[in-house]
């Protein structure tokens, strides 16, 4: 062996003697009613990178009128799908979503009262199901108004891969 293999050599042995990499650790959740769209609980390891989802709001259902954004259930639907391609484009899915902030607008058809039975109709479209069975911790909250006069749902996101 000549002195400038003793480099290599040295890098080598180092190197076989590091113990490899763990696995990281999945995302836990865990949940008080089995039937329920959301987690009570996300738990995310250490070494997780965080990924925030500012809120989104829906299409227009005709961008030639861009005031008709349709009902509470058309309206989850665009915003979850934005959301979903959003997700999509930085290699993650539905699935890594772990925390969603739900912001409705009492609608003239229930009494100025959020439609959240529609929203969960569509919620669980994209959670809690065969093909994607996780499920994020969420919370919904009515609001006054948003950006719109027509505009019922917001939805922020936070994802964890």
């Amino acid at each position: 062996m000549t002195f400038r293999m003793l480099p290599a050599l040295v890098l080598a042995i180092g190197a076989a003697a590091l113990p490899a990499a763990p696995a990281l650790a999945q995302v836990t959740r865990t949940k008080s009613n089995p039937e329920s769209p959301i987690a009570s609980t996300a738990t995310v390891p250490p070494g997780t990178t965080l990924h925030f989802i500012s809120g989104t709001t829906p299409s227009p259902l005709d961008p030639a009128k861009p005031e008709d954004l349709g009902d509470t259930r058309a309206q989850t639907l665009s915003v979850l799908t934005k959301i979903k391609t959003q997700l999509e484009a930085m290699g993650l899915g539905m699935g890594d979503v772990v925390k969603m902030t739900v912001f409705l607008v009492g609608v003239p058809e229930k009494e100025g009262r959020m439609d959240s039975a529609a929203m969960n109709e569509v919620f669980r479209t994209f959670f809690g199901t065969a093909e994607q069975p996780n499920s994020p911790t969420r919370s919904t909250i009515q609001v006054a108004a948003l950006g719109r006069p027509t505009m019922y749902v917001e939805i922020e996101a936070i994802a964890a891969k």
